[in-house]
């Protein structure tokens, strides 16, 4: 019993510092930026698959990494998080944290996964929100009458298009 809670003090010990600092990499050419936002400053342009370090994860879109030593945010759907799953006969955490120590014997494949996900507002998000003018006038900004959006589609040469109601 000893040496069970000792093996798990170890895997809870190891994932705290694989969740301090995940390995990452960006599935696209992608900006490091100053702050975890659009219009931060760009303080890197970072190739399609280049290994950074996730040190922390923002919930509003953006993680904070480090780039070969570059420290800055990039957007968390431009980012892969490779991941390794154990399948096989043996079962339980006992048997799992024993393999992974290199104790014991299974049979076993790893499987890479990988997985993408952002949270929704937090209650603090929402009681600090405020509204910005000058985000709803620039987004009124990008609206088209109905000429302008006419003329757009017969320079485009688009034709018209009958749909059905339900979209069928």
């Amino acid at each position: 019993m000893k040496i069970r809670a000792f093996l798990l003090s170890i895997a809870l010990a190891f994932a705290g510092l694989a969740a301090a600092q995940e390995q990452a990499f960006t599935n696209r050419a992608t900006e490091l930026k100053d702050k975890g936002a659009a219009d931060g400053k760009t303080v890197a342009n970072l190739p399609a698959d280049t290994e950074v370090k996730v040190i922390s994860r923002g919930g509003s879109g953006w993680s904070q990494v480090d780039a070969k030593g570059q420290k800055g945010w990039v957007r968390v759907f431009h980012l892969r998080y490779p991941a390794t799953v154990q399948t096989g006969e043996s079962g339980g955490v006992g048997s799992s944290i024993a393999g992974a120590l290199g104790m014991g014997r299974s049979k076993s494949q790893n499987t890479t996964i990988a997985t993408t996900g952002i949270r929704g507002l937090s209650p603090e998000d929402l009681k600090n929100a405020a509204p910005n003018p000058e985000a709803l006038a620039k987004a009124q900004s990008y609206r088209a009458d109905k000429p302008s959006a006419e003329r757009f589609a017969k320079d485009g040469k688009l034709n018209t298009v009958a749909v059905e109601e339900g979209g069928r």
